[in-house]
């Protein structure tokens, strides 16, 4: 079992800057990480990937260019840089990992991202 605990969420204004933090514990092993977000009466949607080896790294169209994802194996955590942030940017952000070609097996509780305009 992997357990996923997500932190840095908070209220910014447009134009600001978050950094969101994801620590996994447990059977880490070799995973994929990922960033999902959920706002208010929409589905989930991809954010952003890492790999395994953090050497590559996916983005959702909507995040490219002000969103970056990183992470520190030696701490077995993933970061979300999040810069330029904007009003559509609010949103619970969850963290995810899984095997790669499995998909997300493991899911974090969820930071709220409120951005005001």
């Amino acid at each position: 079992q992997v357990q996923l605990v997500e932190s840095g969420g908070g209220l910014v204004q447009a134009g600001g800057s978050l950094r969101l933090s994801c620590a996994a514990s447990g059977r880490t092993g070799r995973l994929i990480m990922g960033w999902f977000r959920q706002a208010p009466g929409k589905e989930r949607e991809f954010v952003a990937q890492i790999s395994e080896s953090g050497s590559n790294t996916y983005y959702a169209d909507s995040v490219k260019g002000r969103f970056t994802i990183s992470s520190d194996n030696g701490k077995n955590t993933v970061y979300l840089q999040m810069n330029s942030l904007k009003p559509e940017d609010t949103a619970v952000y969850y963290c995810a990992a899984g095997v790669s070609g499995t998909g997300y097996k493991y899911w974090g509780q969820g930071t709220q991202v409120t951005v005001s305009s």
